[in-house]
């Protein structure tokens, strides 16, 4: 696979300074503040546009993988010959290169989506349509809350743009210890989670060793997302809309939102939590 990394002439700045003027209970104070880099990335398969997403200008390959991924334009990353970026005027063309067999099905797929209105579930009639829940099989995994707080603890500190910028969404693996194994982040919540499961596809993580963290709030795209990676947990900072819940509970992924280093609510999936206390 061509990778981005390979083309030098690619090179964008994941935060910018701005001037401000900031206004308290004393004098106004001018300064400097960090704010995150919003591009529009174009994604191109086989010459043909596909798709623009306003994204942070980072881990890009991660983001093609990813995004084909929960798009169904790929199965796997090895559908995926090359991936090439290149700058355009006003922002950024990521030209992925599919295997002959995947273009054409995404050529024909594509032909069907033609003339619908852009939307986070586009050319879907119902949900019964979705392909998603058939990537998921056998019982979900045991979890404990030890490793949930360990992993929560962590997150911030593993942040670094948010640190800086305070304005970017994250997503998270942890391992069955709460070791975090992988933090991708970007101003899209959806962008933060394709970007973590595309550079879990590409190092071959298996999806039912651990379990996912974003933070945000849970929305329905969200758990789809996460049951086309194949992971059957999944942990929001905030809490989960209705349809999210539903549609977790229709594939019985655990659920655990309003997640605290101190505290965690388990929304469905009680059964494959457990501590050592033996309080679940």
């Amino acid at each position: 696979m061509l990778l981005s990394e390979d083309n030098p002439h690619f090179l964008e700045a994941v935060d910018a300074p701005a001037t401000v003027l900031r206004f308290g209970r004393g004098e106004p104070i001018r300064g400097l503040r960090v704010i995150p880099s919003e591009v529009p990335v174009n994604f191109v398969y086989g010459g043909i546009p596909f798709a623009v997403m306003m994204a942070s200008p980072s881990d890009l390959d991660d983001f093609t993988v990813g995004f084909s991924l929960t798009e169904g334009v790929i199965q796997a990353p090895d559908d995926i010959r090359g991936i090439r970026i290149e700058p355009e005027e006003k922002g950024l063309r990521v030209a992925v290169d599919l295997v002959p067999d995947r273009l054409h099905e995404h050529l024909a797929r594509r032909r069907v989506l033609s003339g619908r209105t852009g939307c986070g579930l586009c050319g879907i009639d119902d949900l019964d349509a979705l392909p998603q829940a058939r990537l998921l099989s056998g019982p979900a995994p045991s979890v404990s809350l030890r490793a949930i707080r360990a992993a929560l603890a962590a997150l911030d500190s593993k942040q670094v743009l948010n640190q800086r910028t305070h304005a970017v969404h994250g997503a998270a693996w942890a391992d069955m210890n709460g070791t975090l194994v992988c933090v991708r982040e970007d101003v899209g919540r959806h962008n933060a989670l394709d970007k973590l499961i595309g550079a879990l596809c590409r190092a071959g993580t298996k999806p039912d060793g651990g379990f996912v963290i974003v933070t945000s709030r849970c929305s329905f795209e969200l758990v789809e997302k996460v049951a086309v990676f194949g992971a059957r947990t999944l942990i929001a900072i905030s809490a989960p809309t209705s349809l999210a819940l539903e549609r977790a509970r229709r594939l019985d992924m655990t659920l655990i939102a309003i997640a605290r280093h101190d505290s965690v609510t388990v929304f469905h999936g009680l059964e494959h939590i457990h501590s050592e206390d033996g309080l679940t």
